[in-house]
């Protein structure tokens, strides 16, 4: 189980903030770092980067269509990641299907394999237990949080 007993001002060893939205920047950031870091952990073991399970939980979203790799990079959580990279190794793994689309020829689109949809159960399986025992939220909490952090996202370009 990971539990983060740490206040941010012990975690940057700093307690000075211009001020509390400041501190709340930070906290938002360091929050975000630490769940990515104990997310990667868990799909370590599955051989998956945190990137790749976003890939495949996106095409697990429209299976069994098939996207092109502009669209998937449209829904990345990291937007700057390199979806044709990460494609290539998922291919390469054998958990993605990539061929010609059938509208386009010149397009490619990748599909989600019978592997890749098997994996995808195990991991989040792993992963949703993993957010239960994190986190420490109840349903209103959570809903206040997820409004709170769309809000701040209100000026997102």
């Amino acid at each position: 189980m990971y539990i983060c007993l740490v206040k941010l001002e012990q975690a940057i060893q700093s307690d000075k903030f211009k001020n509390s939205v400041h501190k709340a920047s930070l906290n938002i950031l360091y929050t975000a770092w630490w769940l990515k870091t104990i997310t990667c952990k868990e799909l370590k073991e599955f051989g998956l980067t945190h990137e790749q399970f976003n890939v495949l939980r996106i095409l697990r979203g429209k299976y069994p269509e098939q996207m092109c790799v502009k669209d998937i990079a449209s829904r990345m959580i990291e937007k700057n990641s390199n979806v044709p990279r990460i494609i290539d190794r998922l291919e390469t793994k054998k958990l993605v299907k990539r061929t010609q689309g059938e509208a386009d020829g010149r397009q490619t689109v990748i599909s989600l394999t019978q592997a890749g949809n098997a994996i995808l159960d195990s991991t989040n399986t792993k992963i949703n237990k993993l957010m239960d025992e994190t986190m420490c939220l109840n349903n209103q909490e959570a809903s206040t949080l997820n409004n709170l952090l769309e809000k701040v996202r209100l000026s997102e370009k």
